[in-house]
Formats: C-alpha cells, sequence, structure tokens
C-alpha cells in the first residue's frame, strides 16, 4: 500500500519556513532554500558559540591594556609582574575592576609595581 505524506510533508515544511521567517528573497518562502540556510545558519552557530569565550578574553585584555596606560605600563609586563607576585585574579575580574572600581585595580597595580 502506497503512503501518502500529504499532511506529514506540509508540517515539516511549515516548521522549516516558520524558522526561516525574516530571511530575505526566496530563503522564507521556498522550502528547499530555507531548509539549505537553516543548515548552514546552525553549523555558524555551533561555530560561533565556540569562539565566543575567546572573544570575551580578547575585550577584556583591551580594557585591562587601555586602564594600564595612565600607570605607564604594558599589558605583558603587568601580568607578568602578577604571576611572579603570585596574585591569581582572572582578566574578567581585572577588566571589572578597571571598569567599575579603578581605585582597587590601581591598588592591584601598584602593589605588583
Amino acid at each position: 500500500m502506497r503512503v501518502k505524506r500529504g499532511l506529514t510533508k506540509q508540517r515539516r515544511h511549515k516548521k522549516v519556513l516558520e524558522a526561516a521567517k525574516g530571511y530575505r528573497m526566496t530563503y522564507s518562502k521556498s522550502y528547499r532554500r530555507a531548509k539549505q540556510l537553516l543548515l548552514h545558519s546552525g553549523q555558524y552557530e555551533y561555530a560561533h558559540r565556540r569562539r565566543r569565550s575567546s572573544q570575551f578574553r580578547t575585550e577584556w585584555i583591551k580594557v585591562i591594556s587601555a586602564s594600564l596606560t595612565e600607570h605607564n605600563i604594558s599589558y605583558s609586563k603587568f601580568i607578568n609582574l602578577l604571576n611572579k607576585n603570585k596574585i591569581t585574579i582572572d582578566r574578567k575580574n581585572l577588566a571589572e575592576l578597571a571598569v567599575h572600581s579603578p581605585e582597587s585595580f590601581n591598588a592591584i597595580v601598584k602593589s605588583v609595581a
């Protein structure tokens, strides 16, 4: 007996087109194009979730480096001094201190320099 997939196919297509809503041109209208686009967007999404943490670290380093310019010390020398003095504080917290409480950050810089 032959199986006609009318309702199942409609539901699957509807779900894909619903997910592709807002995309340009035929990517939101045509099932074939929409499915292709969703597959690729899923791959990009996965890869970028992996890359996000390193991007945050880069931002923290930029913030710390910018706040060290008033002390005339480079970022690499500062991190080296932190390690030599056995001060274990991560870059995220250092960046938070540099932005939200500069006096605490200045105290850390003076303690290592």
